[in-house]
């Protein structure tokens, strides 16, 4: 999972501003409250996911390191991580990066 976050969160540092905001940064911000809402449920069962704010453009690549993060220190399975592996790398593939 690592691998896929890293290559997608270099990209979007890569990225020219205008392509952040047409769509790379808000796949990006989705991909991040996904993995972030996935981790949450794992820690806390039944708990209610707190959604990760917005925190702009410029700070999406770093959103996606920290919920891939978090998610990766709760994951219980390679099935759980091969279905992150394709959430990164369909978010990617939607950003254009």
């Amino acid at each position: 999972m690592t691998q896929a976050v890293d290559h997608f969160a270099d990209r979007l540092r890569a990225a020219p501003q205008s392509r952040l905001q047409r769509s790379a940064a808000a796949e990006a911000l989705a991909l991040a409250r996904e993995l972030s809402r996935r981790a949450q449920l794992m820690e806390e069962p039944g708990g209610e996911p707190r959604e990760m704010p917005d925190a702009g453009m410029f700070a999406a690549a770093d959103q996606i390191l920290v919920a891939a993060h978090d998610l990766a220190v709760v994951v219980r399975s390679a099935d759980q991580v091969a279905e992150a592996v394709r959430l990164v790398e369909e978010a990617r593939q939607r950003a254009g990066v």
